[in-house]
């Protein structure tokens, strides 16, 4: 169990806290209601889990702290980051997409910290499957989404069935959503960061001579190199001729978007976070809450409609102290929005190219619930398959699987080295993703 907070910043590979999280910490171990505004990318999730992971009671077998997000993403990225922690209490995130009885298995032995999306919630109260009673804790977190009208059903039954609630915590990265009176705020304490920007994050329009948007995608692609990105569209329509060009033009990516399965937006993800692709091609289902770090770019082939989604886009990319860039596509004729002629925006800079990625990724059928470890596997792919430490790249052990980057050039000895071989007494399958 993680003891203290100097642990658990080691931990995460983070030296300091910024003062929005400073004073976040200092305001929730205060009384009263806590919301958090500040810019994509500057640690509001950590903001808020470290008071709430120490004032937890170790004794309770109760839901102490309830996390609702507007999206599935965002509930499995705070679920990960407590993972990473390493807390010691039972944490779980259930939503919508996900099959019901993994949900029933997770809420036999309750969690001290819950984290789910409205509807999903609400629907397992509805149902009796956990006493909310003991929730002490809410955090509404991208409460701008989570509020909006769409879920306001489901938000009132959920904020009615808490009876011992003690304190509210909410965040965003905007400040265009009214907090509606059913929430029940009494004189919250607002730490407003948004004035402060992202200093790091500098925004480029390209103005290519081509008229075709496609064409001009390709050739501003041609020039970032290879570099982390996401490459926003804003229709599924759009998103499906833009991978058509992509495909055509042999420009590795991966898809993320609402019409796809969730195992599959999961693993799109996980080969994005590991280098087997560098851009993720995406609709606005990725501005918000998705777990990959140290893009260097996001691109906007079409501007949103809404100055709030082009925040949460940007925020992609210049988080936590990193530099990044946003680039907006133009052609001759284009138009661009209202909303940026109050933004600074600059010319189109030359980038240096990178290497290609040389990462492919492999799934193995064995996981957490195998008392499989990360250490597990790669000794077993440096002991049995010949590989070099350099080999192997990022590996991620879920509950019943795990998936392993390893270098392009030796994919096909590692298969054929270790599918139907053994981890841990457990026979397992390897194969490409």
């Amino acid at each position: 169990m993680i003891k203290n907070q100097q642990e658990i910043l080691e931990k995460l590979q983070i030296t300091s806290l910024n003062p929005m999280q400073e004073a976040a910490m200092e305001a929730i171990n205060g009384d009263g209601d806590v919301v958090i505004l500040s810019p994509t990318g500057t640690g509001k999730t950590l903001a808020f889990l470290l008071p709430i992971l120490a004032g937890l009671n170790k004794d309770s077998e109760e839901i102490q702290v309830l996390i609702i997000v507007p999206t599935r993403e965002l509930a499995l990225q705070i679920e990960l980051v407590l993972r990473d922690i390493g807390t010691g209490h039972k944490v779980n995130a259930i939503y919508g997409g996900r099959a019901g009885a993994k949900d029933k298995e997770d809420l036999q032995h309750l969690p001290s910290i819950l984290i789910g999306t409205p509807g999903r919630i609400a629907d397992h109260m509805n149902r009796g499957s956990f006493k909310s009673r003991n929730i002490n804790t809410l955090v509404l977190d991208e409460y701008d989404k989570s509020l909006e009208i769409g879920f306001e059903p489901e938000m009132k039954e959920i904020l009615a069935s808490l009876p011992g609630l003690g304190k509210k915590i909410l965040t965003s990265a905007t400040q265009q959503v009214n907090i509606p009176t059913f929430v029940g705020m009494t004189n919250p304490l607002i730490l407003n960061y948004l004035g402060d920007g992202v200093p790091k994050l500098r925004i480029e329009k390209f103005t290519s001579s081509e008229r075709n948007r496609f064409k001009a995608m390709i050739e501003l692609l041609a020039k970032i190199g290879d570099q982390p990105g996401i490459l926003f569209c804003n229709q599924k329509d759009t998103l499906d001729e833009v991978m058509q060009w992509l495909g055509g033009s042999g420009i590795p990516f991966g898809p993320f978007h609402g019409g796809m399965e969730q195992r599959d937006r999961e693993r799109s993800l996980i080969k994005f976070r590991n280098g087997t692709h560098r851009l993720l091609v995406a609709t606005d289902l990725a501005a918000r809450g998705i777990d990959v770090s140290a893009l260097k770019f996001i691109l906007h082939f079409d501007l949103p409609q809404r100055e709030q989604e082009f925040v949460h886009r940007n925020g992609r990319t210049a988080r936590m102290q990193n530099d990044g860039t946003a680039y907006i596509l133009a052609t001759p004729g284009g138009r661009l929005s209202q909303y940026l002629a109050n933004v600074e925006v600059h010319p189109f800079a030359e980038v240096t190219n990178t290497a290609h990625p040389k990462w492919s990724t492999l799934f193995v059928s064995a996981g957490r619930k195998d008392k499989v470890s990360k250490g597990d596997i790669a000794g077993t792919f440096i002991k049995k398959a010949g590989l070099a430490k350099d080999d192997i790249g990022i590996i991620e052990v879920k509950q019943d699987c795990a998936f392993v980057a390893v270098a392009q050039s030796k994919v096909k000895n590692v298969v054929d080295s270790l599918n139907n071989t053994h981890i841990k007494k457990r026979k397992i399958r390897i194969s490409e993703v």
